[in-house]
């Protein structure tokens, strides 16, 4: 018999097809984010449940004592909306999908430095409302960008597909902060400086770029008291997680002219966003892009196929981390 599992939102359909052939799939048709009570039933029922970042799995999700699932084959890099220490008491196996979206996640967190720097999405909203007079020599203007110094906060790979694009691309200096030493060729190909603190480095950026993991341990990294220790005129970007930002505090700081503007492709508590955040025009706001082509998405979809297949053959899954 095959092992029953639920795809908790639409995948890629070549993934879809793969998934319907191994197992016995069910499929979310609406494509609408699962409730805390739908989640916890679908553990109940299902060998394998394959959630995404939109499916919050606290740990009273967990709680009701008959858990069928051995699996979660997570859809996406990123695991902090899922309470993994109830999932392990559990016995539950929680894989992720890495490396697959680095290169991606990595263009998007330079499509927002360049877009925030240049003024971009304020000009085309400006245009688009018909609301252009014409070229003049102080019409809308932005920050350059090509040599000036980027600041990466966690040097994993999406740290430094981001890092190497800005050095390669615009001949940025980097200078960065990481929890563990980063000494490798990739680093020293760039020049890059690892500090000391995350304080170091805000000091020192002309652009932060956030790549570090969400969740309890990172929760408003960047509060209030960070984004004044940035430099005047600086800009912040963040493709990692939105609580790694205390959205009130960047709210003020973008009001107050603490730091210049900022790029965003996540928020906390998403898909909601402040109205103070989109009614801002120093801000940049993209809808959780990050991973989104279908490469990528594909890619991301057949690295959880791999997890399920090894684990329900009984062989160690490619990508564990609980």
């Amino acid at each position: 018999m095959k092992p029953r599992i639920l795809v908790t939102r639409r995948w890629p359909d070549a993934v879809e097809r793969l998934l319907a052939e191994r197992f016995d799939t069910t499929f979310n048709q609406d494509d609408k984010a699962l409730s805390a009570a739908e989640l916890s039933e679908a553990l109940e029922q299902f060998d394998a449940v394959l959630p995404t970042v939109s499916d919050k799995l606290p740990a009273s999700v967990f709680a009701q004592t008959a858990v069928r699932t051995r699996l979660l084959a997570n859809f996406g890099v990123g695991f902090s909306h899922i309470d993994i220490e109830a999932a392990r008491a559990r016995g539950i196996t929680v894989t992720n999908t890495p490396g697959v979206l680095t290169d991606c996640t990595a263009d998007i967190a330079l499509s927002l430095l360049l877009a925030v720097a240049r003024r971009a999405g304020e000009g085309e909203r400006q245009l688009r409302a018909g609301d252009w007079k014409g070229w003049c020599p102080t019409h809308m203007i932005g920050a350059k960008v090509s040599g000036k110094t980027i600041g990466i906060i966690g040097m994993g790979r999406i740290g430094k597909a981001t890092a190497k694009r800005a050095h390669f691309g615009f001949d940025m200096k980097v200078v960065f902060y990481n929890r563990s030493k980063v000494d490798d060729e990739a680093v020293r190909t760039m020049g890059a400086r690892q500090l000391d603190s995350v304080e170091a480095v805000l000091a020192e950026a002309d652009f932060v770029s956030l790549h570090c993991p969400g969740g309890a341990e990172n929760r408003h990294l960047i509060n209030a008291a960070r984004l004044k220790a940035m430099k005047p005129g600086a800009f912040l970007i963040n493709t990692a997680r939105g609580d790694v930002i205390d959205q009130q505090a960047l709210v003020e700081a973008l009001e107050s002219g603490v730091i210049a503007g900022a790029g965003l492709d996540v928020y906390d508590g998403e898909p909601a966003v402040p109205a103070a955040l989109t009614s801002l025009d120093n801000v940049v706001l993209l809808p959780h892009l990050g991973s989104a082509t279908e490469e990528t998405r594909v890619a991301m979809g057949m690295r959880a196929v791999d997890n399920l297949t090894a684990f329900f053959e009984g062989r160690a899954v490619p990508d564990r981390v609980a």
